[in-house]
């Protein structure tokens, strides 16, 4: 997997339109404490949100710790805006990060309590982008590098 803030980068100028659709995902999971990885594979599905105005981002997959194998998921809210970025929010309406891939790339921060989510977000063709996450804290220091490939149907 390339690294994410490594070149060449694709513009998109919607981000919920190139969103929109299914993608596999793998993910790797390091504490950089520890040395321990871990690994998530799964899909991401970008859907229209029963609630009207907004896409869900649901993942649904495996994670793989420490020889274990444990079934995963999350779902965020992706609501566009009108100049083609958009917000993020958990799925419980609390904001997370907004989001415009108008460069192709694209740099988030979200503070948690007393950790720091530092987000890098790469697009590498129109089937193809990468996130990474740093996670510093009193309690965590993880990398979490993972590449979204759309999927068929």
């Amino acid at each position: 997997m390339a690294e994410p803030h490594e070149g060449p980068f694709v513009p998109v100028p919607d981000v919920a339109g190139y969103l929109a659709g299914r993608w596999s995902i793998e993910r790797t999971v390091r504490d950089l404490r520890t040395g321990t990885e871990g690994r998530f594979h799964g899909t991401a599905d970008f859907r229209p949100d029963p609630a009207g105005g907004a896409l869900l981002h649901v993942e649904e997959g495996e994670l793989t710790w420490d020889g274990t194998a444990y079934p995963a998921s999350r779902t965020l809210r992706l609501r566009p805006r009108p100049d083609g970025s958009a917000e993020v929010d958990f799925a419980d309406g609390r904001p997370f990060h907004d989001l415009d891939l108008g460069t192709g790339q694209w740099n988030a921060v979200h503070p948690c309590a007393e950790d720091r989510y530092e987000g890098t977000f790469t697009v590498r063709s129109a089937d193809e982008w990468h996130l990474e996450w740093r996670v510093t804290g009193p309690a965590k220091r993880q990398l979490l590098r993972t590449r979204y490939r759309r999927t068929a149907g």
